[in-house]
C-alpha cells in the first residue's frame, strides 16, 4: 500500500444538522498529520460546506484508496481525527507542493486544512 502516492482522497465532514458532506480533495501526508487546502479550482463559493461543517464539528475521516482493474490490488486507508483550519500554513504548503507539481506554478492561498490523525483503518484485497 502506497498511500503517500495516491493523488486523490475523499474527506468527509458532518454539519451541524447531522447530514455527511464528501468531497475529493488533493492531500499530502506527513506522518499523523494530514493537510489540504482550499485552491484556485473553480468553487460555486468560498464559503464552502467542509470548511462551515469542520467550524461546527471538527471530527473528519479521509479515505484514501487504489483501485486496479485486477481486484487483488485494491486498498482502501480510513483516517480519522479532528481537522482545523488555518488561514495560511507554510509547512501545509511545502508538504503539497511537493506532491502536487500543479502547487509550485499556482500556491493555494488556502484556507487550509490539518488533520490530527487519530485512527487509522486499513483493508486490502489480499
Amino acid at each position: 500500500m502506497n498511500v503517500d502516492a495516491e493523488r486523490v482522497a475523499r474527506l468527509a465532514t458532518v454539519g451541524e444538522d447531522g447530514r455527511p458532506h464528501v468531497v475529493p480533495i488533493c492531500f499530502a501526508l506527513d506522518g499523523d498529520t494530514l493537510y489540504t487546502a482550499v485552491d484556485e479550482k473553480p468553487k460555486a463559493t468560498r464559503r464552502l460546506r467542509r470548511l462551515a461543517n469542520i467550524e461546527a464539528n471538527p471530527w473528519v475521516e479521509v479515505v484514501i484508496d487504489h483501485w486496479d482493474e485486477d481486484w487483488s490490488r485494491l486498498w482502501w486507508v480510513r483516517l480519522a481525527g479532528p481537522a482545523r483550519i488555518l488561514d495560511s500554513d507554510v509547512r501545509a504548503l511545502e508538504f503539497l507542493q511537493a506532491k502536487y507539481p500543479q502547487y509550485r506554478a499556482d500556491p493555494p492561498s488556502g484556507p487550509f486544512v490539518v488533520v490530527a490523525i487519530e485512527s487509522r483503518r486499513e483493508w486490502r484485497a489480499t
